[in-house]
């Protein structure tokens, strides 16, 4: 079969479409042929040399893909050869093919086509688990999203709107809060012209944010402090501003807030599945109806992931980006 390989570190020209050994699902696990794959942040990192694959992952880049079930490892129940599905991955979506622990694999969703299915696994899985199964983000709170037309942004949208939440977002451009707009957000800041923090004190009359879904990091910490409500949650899934920040734990405590951070990727086998059950039960039938979709910006050919990376790195997308076989 063929992979998107990195022979070595760098820029987006370090993505190789190079022939390599077919994986065989072993226990537990099933071979699936990929129709397409998606492009996320920690792929640049990848390239980049920067976050390695979990250890016994695929060395390949490609955390979600979707296809159809081609071969069944011993003991795999549930599932059957021509299935088609979408899976979180913790690596490998850049390929012909890629084995998955079964309890990573999700039917496609009525209502989506196979390789629309690709855009979901990763966004809804990061979602679900941070604001809801952690954050516990209620009907009625305020939820505010960092990066509000990226592939995450658009989905934690739709998500806490279909539960009834208030949602505030911030985004680099005025085409992009209009996408946010469209998708359901009812408070849309411009970071770049305008102060995230006075924005939303402004939106609800002084009280703040109940829930933070952050993307920047460390750039962010403290006005993020600044911006939760009372009681609030602030969840860190991304450290696009940086790894170390100043955290005024004076400030945390009068707002009696939590901080807590999470990654999907290293998570033991049995967590990704836990996630994933949750994301069948509560998420699918929200998708199946219609009050959920995925957001794609493009799809290319992956053969040309290199292109796909250096349009994630310039930031014009929104939603996701995805890679046909």
């Amino acid at each position: 079969m063929n992979a998107i390989t990195i022979p070595e570190p760098g820029g987006p020209e370090a993505l190789v479409w190079a022939e390599v050994p077919e994986p065989v699902p072993g226990e537990g696990e099933v071979l699936v042929e990929v129709a397409a794959g998606a492009v996320n942040r920690a792929d640049l990192l990848q390239r980049q040399g920067f976050y390695d694959p979990p250890p016994g992952s695929s060395p390949y880049p490609g955390l979600e893909c979707s296809g159809r079930i081609t071969a069944l490892g011993p003991n795999v129940s549930g599932w059957a050869v021509g299935d088609e599905v979408c899976a979180l991955l913790a690596g490998g979506g850049y390929a012909e093919q890629v084995v998955v622990p079964s309890g990573q694999l999700l039917p496609v969703p009525e209502g989506v086509d196979l390789v629309t299915a690709a855009a979901l696994p990763e966004a809804v899985c990061t979602v679900w688990s941070n604001v809801f199964m952690v954050a516990h983000l209620r009907p009625g709170d305020t939820l505010l999203i960092h990066g509000g037309s990226s592939g995450i942004g658009t989905m934690a949208i739709q998500l806490a709107k279909a539960i009834g939440a208030r949602v505030a977002v911030t985004a680099g451009s005025a085409e992009k809060l209009e996408r946010c707009r469209e998708l359901g957000a009812d408070i849309l800041i411009d970071y770049r012209e305008q102060d995230f923090v006075e924005e939303l004190r402004k939106a609800t009359d002084g009280k703040g944010a109940d829930v933070i879904l952050d993307i920047v990091g460390a750039k962010y910490l403290s006005r993020n402090v600044k911006a939760l409500a009372v009681s609030g949650r602030l969840a860190i899934i991304g450290m696009q501003g940086g790894r170390k920040g100043e955290l005024d734990l004076g400030a945390l405590l009068a707002k009696r807030g939590a901080v807590t951070a999470t990654s999907l990727r290293g998570r033991p086998l049995s967590e990704k599945a836990a996630i994933v059950a949750a994301v069948r039960e509560h998420v699918w039938p929200l998708i199946a109806n219609g009050r959920v979709r995925p957001v794609v910006d493009r799809a290319l050919p992956m053969r040309d992931a290199a292109e796909a990376h250096r349009v994630l790195e310039g930031s014009g997308h929104i939603g996701k980006i995805l890679l046909t076989v």
